[in-house]
């Protein structure tokens, strides 16, 4: 069977747009597949707790509020996909400063998966497409 035939897109009216041409997810048999999300709320380019300066680039940035908007935005793709958040079975996440911001992200990921614990593989990366501090990659199992 072609991919075309088995897979299903899934764009959230919640989460924010993408940047590119990609859904928010994409289904698979009982897999859902989440592409890359960032802390961006809907309808907005502004990212939440940064300070850009004329260039674009970052001043100061608040990696926690980061956090909870990424979780947020996961929560969203996953309800509106018709997961749960206890569904998740993968998590890879990309951070641009591993030094300065592992330790707030283990803290809050623990207070978020404290039940589910599903992978999880971290990551540092020189920058993302936005002015971003995380972005997560995130795989479901889904009922039926």
């Amino acid at each position: 069977m072609k991919t075309e035939e088995t897979s299903t897109a899934h764009h959230s009216g919640r989460a924010p747009e993408p940047v590119g041409l990609y859904p928010h997810a994409r289904r698979v048999g009982n897999l859902l597949f989440l592409s890359g999300v960032g802390p961006r709320q809907r309808g907005q380019q502004a990212v939440p707790g940064v300070e850009l300066d004329e260039q674009g680039r970052i001043l100061r940035y608040d990696f926690e509020s980061q956090c909870h908007a990424v979780f947020q935005n996961v929560r969203y793709i996953l309800e509106e996909a018709g997961a749960r958040w206890e569904d998740l079975v993968d998590v890879t996440v990309f951070l641009t400063n591993m030094r300065d911001d592992f330790a707030t992200y283990n803290r809050l990921y623990a207070e978020y998966f404290a039940s589910s614990q599903p992978c999880r593989t971290t990551v540092e990366v020189n920058c993302l497409p936005t002015p971003i501090a995380i972005e997560l990659k995130c795989i479901a199992a889904v009922a039926g």
